[in-house]
């Protein structure tokens, strides 16, 4: 397993700006850390859910159907590569929506609607993860790992999130142009050509 590219990955998905953090930010900036902080955590449950949900399913879907990791696989890559498109083409001024309710409930919901997180989710566990350890003890591992990154970017946004916006805004095309090949790096990994190249 490559655990760089895994890595990059998830910080990556997880700290770039996304409906979430975008929301995150506008409450720590509008109603304080406290309310912030209070959405973020319904946000990282909701995460470490839809993550187990993935491995659980994917981990069903493995012993009915052996081919269906590749699939997941090159689909995953494909999402890779489509999410380095949107990354690279993204402007973080029209990204920020109306200020949602700053609750618990409001940021766990969020992330079930959220389609950035719904298909990283769906993806990591199987295109990173599965093709080399499928025992439930390391896919918990994996599963606890990528949450806790994901509430290290929403605590990120919340105690940052104005200068990093700042940074952003005068960096941008920059800052976009670098994440977006490190996530084109990260579906050539996980898409498994090295490993045919290789042989």
């Amino acid at each position: 397993m490559n655990i760089t590219s895994f890595l990059i990955y998830c910080v990556i998905v997880t700290f770039t700006p996304g409906p979430t953090n975008i929301v995150i930010l506008s409450i720590a900036h509008n109603l304080g850390t406290k309310k912030a902080m209070e959405y973020s955590c319904g946000a990282t449950i909701a995460f470490g859910l839809l993550l187990s949900i993935s491995t659980v399913l994917n981990t069903v879907l493995l012993a009915v159907i052996p081919m269906i990791l590749i699939v997941m696989q090159v689909l995953g890559s494909f999402y890779m590569l489509y999410l380095a498109y949107k990354i690279y083409r993204m402007d973080i001024s029209e990204s920020a929506n109306e200020l949602q309710t700053a609750t618990f409930i409001s940021g766990f919901l969020m992330q079930f609607i959220n389609p950035k997180v719904v298909l990283f989710t769906m993806t990591v566990i199987p295109s990173f993860v599965m093709p080399y350890y499928t025992a439930p003890p390391a896919l918990a591992a994996f599963t606890a790992s990528i949450t806790i990154i994901g509430f290290c970017a929403f605590v990120t946004w919340v105690f940052f999130g104005v200068v990093f916006k700042e940074f952003l805004q005068k960096y941008q095309k920059t800052v976009n142009v670098i994440m977006a090949l490190f996530i084109v790096y990260s579906a050539i990994i996980a898409s498994g050509i090295v490993e045919l190249i290789k042989r």
